[in-house]
């Protein structure tokens, strides 16, 4: 098992978002945390990068207890992420953005098996924009961005949050091959998404999360078969 999250519970203030929540990815898996907006999603990815932490609970990562481990100590581990609003330094350029991962860990790209040119090949349009500040990017350039940071790194497990919010049809169409292809590089992937048709094209396994909990384990066909379940997501 390559991620197990047990009885997990976070409270913001006083509210109370994730209840006794349990979930597990296995290693080579794409994995789709599944919901409306406010459901939970990136409150479970936060709190698996540490930036939430939890009141309660296990997140076990390579069966190395994390749960207390500090964000940068999990990134070491093999954690990449990218969040929702993609976190892009616009006054930096692409290059410099990409560069700013191995700076804040003590790494070179050289000490890592994902150089430029492997990120360009996920990431072809790149290549346009590479010395680019971040100010003069556009939404999808920006999430290209942000991915590609994540993988600087080379984790094993990389966390997206809403990738494909905001995106025309034809640049999901890219991004889906782009993160196809991270998968066939042997890193797991983790998704927060609130598109079962989207989810559907790419994932293994979803968890449908509503108001904090798991509602649904399954396939994205089993969601596509139940009135019940595309009503529950909205789609």
């Amino acid at each position: 098992m390559l991620l197990k999250i047990e009885n997990l519970d976070l409270f913001l203030g006083r509210t109370h978002i994730l209840r006794n929540l349990s979930l597990a990815v296995q290693e080579g898996e794409v994995v789709c945390l599944l919901g409306r907006n406010g459901a939970g999603k990136s409150s479970i990815i936060k709190s698996i990068m540490g930036l939430y932490p939890a009141k309660s609970g296990k997140i076990w990562f390579k069966d190395q207890d994390l749960s207390n481990a500090s964000t940068r100590e999990r990134v070491l581990a093999g954690i990449g992420y990218s969040p929702d609003d993609a976190r892009v330094f616009t006054e930096l350029s692409v290059e410099e953005n990409l560069k700013l991962a191995t700076w804040v860990t003590g790494k070179t790209t050289t000490q890592t098996v994902f150089t430029f040119e492997k990120i360009k090949s996920i990431f072809p349009a790149l290549n346009k924009f590479f010395h680019r500040k971040g100010m003069h990017l556009s939404g999808g350039e920006k999430k290209m961005v942000s991915i590609s940071r994540a993988l600087a790194l080379n984790p094993s497990l990389i966390l997206l949050d809403e990738a494909f919010e905001g995106l025309a049809p034809l640049v999901v169409t890219h991004f889906i091959k782009a993160l196809q292809q991270i998968r066939e590089l042997g890193i797991t992937i983790l998704l927060g998404e609130s598109n079962i048709h989207v989810a559907r094209l790419l994932t293994d396994k979803v968890y449908i999360i509503e108001r904090g909990e798991i509602y649904f384990e399954g396939s994205p066909r089993e969601i596509l078969e139940n009135e019940d379940l595309i009503k529950l997501v909205g789609k």
